[in-house]
């Protein structure tokens, strides 16, 4: 019964098998992504091993992919479907046969913000030092402690004389008060430097996003180029081995097809580059990120110059000169209120073991101010002022300048990617096209499809090079101003 019924299964099972050796191997070991029409399907001849041998399990190929079926059958029967292998007890644990690939997930310009907030060491540095500027400002509103102090004169119990008594000093001219409104200017100061740190850091990640942008697109646009240059050289090779152009023609074509592979490859090391540069920022690497998902060609609106350097007055920046020079001039205080001597009050007892009484002790002391009177830190103090204050002027006038240059680049990039987009863009793809298909009816050489091609992917390049040139920009004026969005994306 047995010898019947296997050879009439595999009989009924061969001709499916024969066509399946036909169809084309899975791509499991180089798609990122597995797409259902790439997931491994069992073959009919499989379904018959299977029901002979009762039960089977799938085991990976040794080697290569997690996710990719073995493609070790019995005399290499099977090379597209997953070896199987005797029954060992149930895998429950075994990953289903085909399963998709994992993969970083995309990545948005709101997702990239947040990482950055969340994870960024500058910020977090920040945080802290005004948590520590906290503490600084307890401890300058503490008064200082009173000392207790004892004497003992004379040795012998007879004669002697104990005296315990309590210092207690008194701050006058305004120490305190002027050491805790320093204080607090200066936690006001470490607020205001980690809003300045924000924004560097918060505009660096936009503009490190629309970099990867471009990098991305970059990389697309390389690869048609590629199939461009391919088709051409096919074009070529095709007028030649029919004698109407030169064996020189194909070498030409050839040599281009080989330079625009040079320039996927790097437009491959670009990508990797941005993507690191991006992550770098939350403290991560470039294989944490995906695809990032985004709006390169939506330019940033342009606001006039005027309006933007009237809202440079409140620039975070500015802001934090101010406090500067504010805590700067509070401590000219402390130090001018540290000329003022120290009032120390003592009260106590004193026994008298020779008279066999007590008395009260009661005192009172105060620093003669004839040498020290503080001068030289008061001095130092008050240029250090007069130095906060030049930088105050020195930083309105730099971020002025930065201001204008960050939206000259702005208007600059805008209109050459309004150009380039508009004009170039078409007419280069125009005339690609006419040049490919006049060579193709033999009406043009084989060099003006190459220029052609040539200028079409310079074109692309300049455009993308503008996009990403914009979104810098409007970043570098968000930095500036602290206000997110001061050159919103048209949506």
């Amino acid at each position: 019964m047995y010898k019947l019924v296997l050879p009439l299964a595999i009989a009924a099972a061969w001709p499916c098998h024969a066509q399946a050796r036909n169809l084309p191997a899975p791509a499991f070991t180089v798609a990122s992504t597995v797409t259902p029409e790439t997931q491994a399907v069992p073959t009919p001849l499989m379904a018959t091993v299977l029901a002979l041998s009762g039960a089977a399990s799938v085991a990976p190929h040794q080697g290569a992919h997690t996710d990719a079926p073995s493609a070790a059958t019995p005399h290499g029967a099977l090379a597209d479907a997953p070896s199987v292998a005797p029954h060992q007890g149930a895998l429950a644990d075994a990953p289903p046969v085909g399963a998709p690939v994992s993969a970083a997930a995309p990545l948005s310009l709101a997702g990239a913000l947040s990482r950055v907030l969340q994870a960024n060491t500058d910020l977090r540095a920040g945080a802290l030092e005004i948590d520590a500027q906290s503490g600084a400002v307890l401890q300058a509103g503490v008064a200082p402690n009173p000392e207790l102090a004892t004497l003992v004169e004379d040795a012998r119990e007879p004669t002697r004389t104990t005296t315990v008594q309590l210092n207690v000093p008194i701050e006058l001219g305004g120490k305190r008060a002027a050491r805790v409104n320093a204080a607090q200017l200066g936690h006001d100061a470490a607020g205001a430097g980690l809003a300045v740190k924000r924004n560097a850091v918060l505009a660096s990640a936009r503009a490190a996003f629309h970099d990867l942008l471009a990098a991305q697109q970059r990389q697309q646009i390389a690869a048609e180029s590629l199939t461009l240059a391919n088709g051409a050289l096919a074009a070529a090779t095709k007028r030649v081995l029919a004698g109407k152009n030169s064996p020189v023609d194909e070498t030409r074509a050839r040599i281009a097809a080989s330079s625009v592979k040079v320039d996927l490859a790097q437009a491959a090391g670009e990508l990797a580059g941005a993507k690191n540069h991006l992550a770098a920022l939350w403290g991560g690497t470039g294989r944490d990120i995906g695809r990032a998902e985004g709006y390169l060609d939506r330019l940033p609106t342009r606001a006039s110059l005027p309006h933007l350097m009237e809202q440079l007055k409140a620039a975070p920046a500015l802001r934090l000169a101010h406090i500067e020079l504010a805590r700067r001039q509070a401590l000219s205080q402390v130090e001018r209120a540290g000329r003022v001597p120290d009032l120390t009050v003592s009260i106590g007892a004193k026994r008298d073991q020779q008279a066999g009484r007590n008395q009260a002790v009661f005192g009172l002391a105060i620093p003669l101010p004839l040498f020290d009177r503080n001068q030289g830190k008061l001095h130092e103090a008050l240029q250090r002022s007069e130095k906060a204050r030049a930088e105050l002027d020195g930083a309105r006038a730099r971020l002025s300048n930065e201001l204008a240059q960050a939206h000259e680049a702005l208007s600059v990039a805008r209109e050459q990617a309004q150009l380039l987009n508009d004009e170039v863009l078409p007419g280069a793809q125009s005339a690609y096209e006419a040049a490919r298909t006049g060579f193709e009816y033999g009406k043009f050489n084989l060099i003006d499809v190459i220029d052609a091609q040539r200028t079409l992917l310079q074109a692309r390049t300049q455009h993308l090079r503008a996009l990403a040139d914009a979104h810098r920009a409007a970043a570098d004026i968000d930095s500036i101003l602290g206000v997110p969005g001061a050159a919103q994306t048209v949506e």
